[in-house]
């Protein structure tokens, strides 16, 4: 949650998601920290080349968790979910990350621990997941 929470700060989100003004703060920010508008100050260019990249991280971390995004992808989330089998998954912080068949992956945020210890024990993971996982946590996408 801290992750979100960080890139919502640097794009001066407060609440809910929405992509066109996301895009326009996106393309602003880019805008003034672009390295190749920087030429005689390499040590600058370098911390723009770095923030730069922090920002196209966040953009695109926000979109795929943006309301909208997942409203225009939820016919394949409920075939992915419905049908797929997990694979694996794994748990980091509070972020699960559970890759599904055909190598689809999704992570999931603010997941608590005692969630993931009764996955783990858990004899049908699928049930599992639909009950207490999947439709409980802002997740995106991550399969490239």
């Amino acid at each position: 949650m801290h992750r979100i929470e960080s890139h919502k700060k640097m794009f001066g989100v407060a609440g809910k998601i929405e992509l066109e003004p996301l895009k326009l703060k996106y393309r602003s920010l880019i805008k003034e920290w672009h390295p190749d508008k920087i030429i005689d100050d390499e040590e600058r260019r370098a911390e723009a080349e770095i923030k730069s990249k922090k920002i196209i991280e966040a953009y695109h971390f926000l979109v795929g968790i943006a309301p909208e995004t997942q409203a225009a992808n939820a016919e394949e989330y409920k075939r992915i979910t419905t049908s797929l089998h997990i694979e694996e998954f794994v748990y980091k912080g509070t972020t699960l990350k559970i890759t599904f068949a055909e190598g689809i992956v999704y992570e999931y945020y603010g997941v608590p621990k005692s969630v993931y210890t009764k996955m783990v024990n858990t004899p049908t993971l699928a049930r599992f997941g639909r009950r207490h996982i999947y439709d409980s946590y802002i997740y995106r996408n991550i399969s490239k």
